[in-house]
């Protein structure tokens, strides 16, 4: 199945829906976005990013046959909870683009049962946001997870499927539980302690000004992941608690190991520790870089 849209209709007009809107011009007869700032709508007009564009969700999906929920998690959660499931046509195929996925399934499981809904989250981003960062090739060769709930009907997981190979990108399909106790090591976790690394410097900071002075290429790296947006994490974090939690129990396990043999001056297991994890980067970056030229092609 080849996906193809007559009225296409994308719920947030920033980096990611934006770029949505640019992959899917070719297989969209009329492509509407529903965004609330005037500025990122009035660049995606002038751009032919969309045809139309609205404020107002009931208008912007009334129409639709297939609308794509580009919005913060909790954002997306109360409109599924709220509104849209009454301002769908019967058959519409409805897919978010969340971060987690479990709280956004629950609910679009009690929508109206013509709305054809399944879960979605693509692994791919920017350092900049907004429409005006918009790329066609953003999802090209990424990750595409897809969630089914339970108004996910065989012909919409198809058209859903459709739709990530209109992207470019590479699809995914696993129960929300188990997506979000993976996204929880791969992104949740990552931004946790990168937040916690830069809350230590500035501790030392508070003692020795001139850390900040030194601090290079590696602080860089790690500390990157703090400075995304407080309320975007914040909301991904909070649907997703128990599952960061553990991972952060298990990492205050390695951390406690790792402590011990510093504190024994054990040389000979930490290198024993730290080879296979150096060895385990390597291996997943090979295969990340070769994921990418192959995507770029």
């Amino acid at each position: 199945m080849s996906f193809r849209s007559q009225h296409l209709s994308i719920v947030g007009l920033g980096l990611m829906g934006g770029s949505l809107a640019r992959a899917l011009r070719g297989f969209a007869e009329h492509i509407t976005g529903v965004e609330l700032d005037e500025r990122a709508c009035t660049f995606a007009l002038q751009q032919g990013i969309i045809d139309h564009a609205t404020p107002d969700l009931r208008e912007g999906v009334k129409d639709a046959d297939t609308v794509i929920l580009c919005a913060p998690v909790r954002a997306i959660q109360a409109m599924i909870e709220r509104r849209i499931g009454s301002y769908l046509r019967s058959n519409t195929l409805l897919i978010d683009i969340g971060s987690t996925k479990q709280d956004i399934c629950e609910a679009m499981g009690k929508l109206p049962v013509g709305v054809h809904a399944i879960g979605g989250h693509p692994m791919t981003g920017k350092e900049t946001s907004g429409v005006q960062a918009s790329d066609p090739q953003l999802y090209v060769g990424r990750p595409f997870v897809l969630c089914p709930t339970r108004r996910t009907t065989p012909t919409s997981r198809l058209r859903a499927l459709a739709l990530i190979e209109a992207l470019g990108a590479v699809p995914f399909e696993m129960d929300a539980q188990r997506h979000d106790r993976l996204v929880a090591a791969i992104s949740h976790l990552p931004y946790i302690l990168s937040s916690a690394l830069v809350a230590t410097v500035a501790k030392e900071g508070q003692i020795d000004p001139t850390v900040w002075e030194l601090a290079a290429g590696g602080f860089r790296d790690m500390s990157r992941l703090a400075g995304q947006d407080v309320a975007m994490m914040g909301d991904i974090l909070s649907t997703n608690t128990q599952a960061v939690a553990t991972l952060l129990a298990l990492f205050r396990v390695q951390l406690a190991m790792l402590e011990a043999m510093l504190v024994s001056r054990d040389d000979q297991q930490l290198t024993e520790f730290l080879r296979p994890t150096r060895e385990a980067r390597l291996n997943w970056y090979e295969h990340y870089q070769n994921g990418q030229k192959h995507g770029s092609k």
